[in-house]
């Protein structure tokens, strides 16, 4: 994930673009993202070839975000709110990759298995939290995986989306994850 500055900030309004202008053609995306269609053809020749390289980026960038964590080592609320922060830092990957999203991305076998290591990882770390009593047992550790991905992803999307706003969004998603919508007695 040390890539270049320059390098990243191309990735991330790229990832956008795509997103921005689904049926784009490669020089709106280019445009989109603040490059001519030469560099946009240097650096990945064909429209398959950038979702190939973003897809990948954003593997190794969701796997470099549990490794910062710490997700076996440290608390775990600890390692929560690191999650949380760390996943926020790359916003437009994950809209890009919440844009990508089908079905079958999951599947073990195929495009699935780049993400295999960070929904284990995921898994793990709630096992974890459950066995220290600090995260709910009565529901399953995928179970909290998924809960906390999908209101991750689904508020990176609302706040583009113009739907909530971005200032507050960690202690948000921190604070509905543990303890739900239940009003305060």
């Amino acid at each position: 994930m040390d890539l270049p500055a320059a390098e990243e900030k191309l990735l991330k309004a790229l990832a956008i673009a795509i997103v921005d202008h689904p049926r784009g053609t490669f020089k709106e995306i280019a445009q989109a993202a603040g490059v001519s269609k030469a560099t946009l053809n240097r650096f990945c020749g064909t429209r398959d070839n950038l979702i190939d390289i973003l897809l990948n980026h954003g593997s190794t960038v969701m796997n470099q975000v549990i490794a910062n964590a710490e997700l076996e080592t440290v608390p775990p609320l600890e390692a929560l709110q690191r999650l949380i922060d760390d996943h926020l830092k790359h916003r437009e990957l994950l809209v890009f990759l919440i844009f990508q999203w089908r079905p079958d991305s999951l599947e073990a076998c195929g495009e699935g298995e780049r993400w295999q290591h960070y929904i284990d990882a995921l898994d793990r770390f709630f096992l974890r939290g459950q066995k220290e009593g600090v995260f709910r047992i009565d529901i399953g550790a995928p179970v909290l995986s998924e809960m906390f991905g999908s209101a991750l992803f689904g508020l990176v999307d609302a706040e583009r989306r113009g739907r909530v706003a971005r200032v507050g969004m960690s202690a948000t998603i921190l604070q509905f994850f543990l303890h739900g919508c239940a009003a305060t007695h």
